[in-house]
């Protein structure tokens, strides 16, 4: 009863529903839907560890791939992109269906621009399912993802063309693709630069269905190669980082092993000093 209420409250009164939500599972703690639900509804609410929380105790129990596009949301809410994008590149997201598959590829694509990765949020998300002729359930969002981040790179014409592509997929109004479109069109040139945009846009709405297959499946593999080459390219940053820390901290060593090492040499001269003069003026006497 109590699951039933929190989703029938959920659009209405999600503070409410959650209330129902952990009452269900303090009832039976150890029932997967029973904590997947309170998981879930806490995501909605905004109560990203709790939500964290429960969907591991979920993957846990039940196993399976589980629902990695939240978890890796959550993991970027509270400020921790690099777990996201791990979460995207785990063994675990190669088991997700396309849906699924799609939302992790967006929510990794906005960790990595949290990282300041801009050009690989970009790459990563042209894969197959980037095809503005396609109306899935993720078109819209995906679309607009990538319009956002050609936008975050400085590409504002491509991005002008993929909220175009974003908002024509928005049957259900999912983003503000509408709004940025506005935005967009003042910083572009006015009336007749749009107009020229919208034209080009929907000509690529219209490429052959096999060109684009064969051009996706190549930009699959090219996608995947440059988002690991940019990764790597940061591991080795982060490489050299390290030996020039460690070099730093050897050459660093080595100074204060000097310094120690003429400290005791100037001890130990002028204890000789000390002793000379003790026995000279012992032969005075």
């Amino acid at each position: 009863m109590h699951l039933i209420a929190a989703g029938q409250l959920i659009d209405s009164e999600p503070e409410r529903a959650l209330e129902h939500a952990r009452y269900a599972r303090q009832r039976a703690p150890r029932i997967p839907s029973v904590r997947e639900a309170n998981g879930l509804t806490a995501y909605l609410v905004g109560e990203w560890n709790e939500a964290l929380s429960e969907l591991r105790a979920v993957r846990r129990m039940a196993g399976g791939p589980g629902h990695l596009a939240i978890m890796a949301d959550c993991e970027r809410a509270m400020g921790r992109p690099e777990r996201a994008v791990e979460l995207s590149r785990s063994e675990e997201a190669t088991q997700l269906d396309q849906e699924d598959a799609v939302e992790l590829r967006i929510v990794a694509a906005g960790a990595r621009r949290d990282l300041g990765e801009i050009d690989a949020s970009v790459v990563s998300l042209q894969t197959a399912e980037l095809d503005p002729k396609l109306q899935e359930p993720w078109s819209a969002r995906l679309f607009y993802a990538y319009a956002d981040n050609l936008a975050a790179a400085g590409r504002e014409r491509d991005a002008f063309t993929w909220f175009v592509h974003a908002a024509n997929a928005d049957d259900e109004e999912e983003t503000d693709a509408a709004d940025r479109l506005e935005e967009l069109a003042e910083k572009l040139g006015g009336p007749d630069a749009v107009e020229e945009l919208v034209t080009e846009a929907e000509a690529a709405a219209e490429v052959d269905d096999e060109d684009f297959e064969d051009d996706s499946e190549a930009d699959d593999a090219e996608a995947d190669d440059d988002v690991d080459e940019l990764d790597e390219q940061s591991e080795d940053e982060a490489e050299n980082a390290d030996s020039e820390t460690a070099a730093d901290d050897e050459a660093v060593e080595e100074k204060v092993a000097d310094d120690k090492a003429a400290e005791r040499s100037a001890e130990s001269d002028a204890t000789d000093a000390d002793a000379d003069n003790a026995g000279g003026g012992a032969r005075a006497q």
